[in-house]
Order: C-alpha cells, then structure tokens, then sequence
C-alpha cells in the first residue's frame, strides 16, 4: 500500500469559549496524530472553493477530483442503501423531522430528537410505504434519523426539495418547512414536484397520529412527523474511477460514492439504536469503526494501493454544539486508529493524509465555509508540533482545493 487518505467528519471548528477558546482539535490530547504531526507538512483546505458551504457529498466528490454536477446526494445514499436504480428514479436524501403542525410548518427538530430507534423507523417506514400515489415509490430506513425516498419512472430532478435548510450549496438559518418547488417551467418538473409534495403531506398525515408518535410523546419525546428531502437525483452518477483503492465506509452516502468510484468498499453494519441515546450508539459505531478500518487495512496492505479511511461520528457534535464530545471522540481515534497508523504507515512505507470533508462549528450547529486543517505524512523533515487549525494555517503545505488534495500528495500515481 503506498498511502491513506483518513477523513474525518466535520473536524474543522472554531474556537469555543467552552474549551478555553480553543477549537476541539488544539484542545484534545493526540500525541499520536501529533507524533506523525512532526514528520509531515500540514496545511488547510478548502473542500470545495472558498467561500463555499459544503454539504459532505459536495466535499467528498470534490476531494475526489469531480465536478459537483456529476452526482448528487441521492443517487448516492441510495447506492450505500443497496437500492436499484434505473435512469429517471428520482432519489432524495431523507431525514425523519419534528414538526408543530403541517399547517404551521414550524420546525422543532430536524432529526426528531436524534432518538428515532431502528426499531421505530422500519414500522414508520412500513407505514410510509403503503400511501397510495400515482406512481411506485419506496421509502428506507438508513441509519438513525436518516433515510432514502425513491420515486420509480420518469421524473425530473430539477427541483429543490422542502428541506430549507439546504439551498444550492448554501445553508440558510430556515426554520420552518418548505414545499418542494421546481427550478424550471417544464411540465415533467412541476408534475415531479406536485407528486413529491403530494406524498410529503401525506406522509405527515400517516406519522403524526401513528401508534409510534403517540407513545413518544407519552414518553416525552419529540415525534418524528414529518419528513425532510433533498438533493434530488435521477442520472446515474458519472465520477472519477478509483480502482486501485479500497474503502472502508459504513454511512450510505460513503458507501453509496465508494461503489460509483470503483473502489473495493469493505463495511460493517452499524449498531441499532435501541436506547433512545443517540451519543451511546454514536461512541459505539465510532469504535467499532476505528477497529474495523485497521482490521481491513491490515489485511489488505500488500492487495491495494491506497486506502480511504471515512470516520463520520465527529460531525455530530458540532451540529449539537457539544464541543467536549467533539473532543473527546478526536482523542479515541487518536488512541486507536492513529496508534495503529504511527506505527503501521512509517514501517512500511506508507503515506498518510489527513483531512475532513467539512468544517462544523460547535457554535454554529451547521456547516461553514472554513477550511480544514491538512496533514500529510511523508516522514519529512520536522516542521510541525502539532496538528490543529491554528497551526495549518502556517503550514508549509499551504493552502489548497479539494480537488487539488490528491494531486498534491501524489495519490494519483
């Protein structure tokens, strides 16, 4: 194996005054990223472009050397979900939601809580499924809160879908429920549209009143009522192939890009959620995402010529606002996954970049347009202490774009 690109979740932040005014990577104890910190060159990344605010589709296939139009969040989760697709299904990223009322449309939660069970979701979802519409569609539950809504035929996928939150590539402050609107005057878009919106609102009326809602507000927990879409797709994917690479990704949308980019993905089935305490299962994918990806890259050192290492727990604390989570979750990788890598990469030759898809403030709950720190290790002459934000921005790396990463550590050779 010549080199591991690790990415990990949302790990760009700003400083927090909960931390000292320290970000959670210049807070956490990493002396092992630290130690391969020493022997690399360090520096930032936009993931995208400047000024962009990604979504981690948008950041992964940028990383990757892809135009953002070659693919789209749906299309992809939909992929990691292991659904078929046919030219014309429309695919759309789903989130279970909390809503007051349709009517009203104001937004208490967008994940319902972060404590939707498995459980919960694949009955909500049984029930979803038997709404009557014009066409064939089908609903599943992923992981969590998440899920994959698939319209089958011919549709259009130049529209936006009612989660505002999301609006081309941009983040907006919306708390209230959209509808789905077309982006042109063509009458497959605006049937397309009214079709969606007809089954949203429908969906609204099954989850509201289901059996499962009621007994979570019995028991004081947001309802999940309401579903969220968006990045709608119906052309296959078109990316870059990466056949020379494996993967170990484990969430859809990593799955489903790993698959379209032609890398041997290697994945695990992530833990239930069975305790309404979403951070309990959170620390429990992460570790056994952390032993799993040096289990696979242990077995496949000699069988590939790089590996992409994809650690999503992280970013879940900075949309919470839990920057000691954050923290915390950044020193375990660093006792597991980068103890292995400070002693797995520098005995066999191996170089190590890492990176994050994305920033995501504690402070601000969502994605910003701030770049993310980059190390590559490449046992070179010490220049770095440690890795962190602060200490990017002086790097000897310098600054760069998504697509130029790869290029720029000789990962395409």
């Amino acid at each position: 194996m010549k080199g591991i690109l690790v990415i990990i979740d949302g790990m760009g932040d700003l400083p927090c005054k909960q931390l000292g005014d320290k970000t959670p990577l210049e807070s956490a104890e990493m002396p092992n990223l630290d130690f391969l910190a020493t022997r690399s060159e360090i520096g930032y990344m936009y993931p995208v472009k400047p000024g962009f605010i990604p979504e981690s589709d948008e950041a992964i296939v940028s990383i990757f050397g892809n135009d953002l139009i070659s693919s789209t969040r749906g299309q992809l989760e939909a992929i990691g979900a292991g659904i078929k697709l046919t030219r014309g299904d429309l695919a759309l990223r789903a989130n279970f939601a909390t809503i007051d009322s349709y009517k009203k449309g104001n937004v208490i939660d967008r994940r319902a809580g972060r404590t939707l069970t498995n459980v919960e979701a694949g009955i909500l979802a049984k029930a979803l499924n038997k709404i009557t519409l014009p066409c064939k569609f089908v609903f599943e539950p992923t992981i969590q809160h998440r899920g994959v809504l698939v319209f089958r035929g011919g549709f259009s996928d130049n529209i936006l879908g009612n989660d505002l939150t999301y609006i081309q590539g941009k983040f907006s402050d919306v708390n209230r429920l959209g509808f789905c609107k077309a982006l042109d005057d063509e009458e497959n878009s605006q049937y397309t549209v009214n079709v969606l919106n007809e089954f949203l609102e429908k969906a609204y009326g099954v989850l509201d009143k289901h059996p499962i809602n009621e007994e979570r507000r019995r028991r004081g927990l947001l309802p999940a009522n309401c579903l969220f879409v968006r990045g709608a797709g119906i052309e296959s994917p078109k990316l870059k192939l990466y056949k020379k690479w494996i993967s170990t990704s484990y969430m859809p949308l990593e799955k489903g890009f790993s698959e379209v980019s032609g890398m041997k993905n290697f994945s695990f089935d992530y833990p239930k959620l069975k305790s309404f305490d979403a951070y309990e299962n959170l620390w429990e994918g992460l570790k056994k995402a952390c032993k799993f990806s040096i289990k696979i890259l242990k077995k496949n050192s000699k069988k590939a010529d790089y590996s992409y290492v994809h650690i999503k727990e992280t970013d879940t604390p900075g949309h919470d606002n839990k920057p000691f989570e954050k923290k915390m979750m950044l020193e375990y990788i660093d006792k597991i996954l980068f103890s292995f890598l400070r002693k797995f990469a520098p005995k066999n030759k191996i170089k190590v970049v890492v990176t994050a898809d994305h920033s995501t403030p504690c402070k601000l709950k969502i994605h910003s347009s701030d770049p993310v720190p980059v190390l590559f290790y490449n046992n070179s002459i010490p220049k770095a202490k440690k890795f962190n934000e602060k200490e990017a921005r002086k790097g000897s790396f310098g600054s760069m774009k998504g697509r130029e990463l790869l290029e720029n550590v000789g990962f395409l050779k």
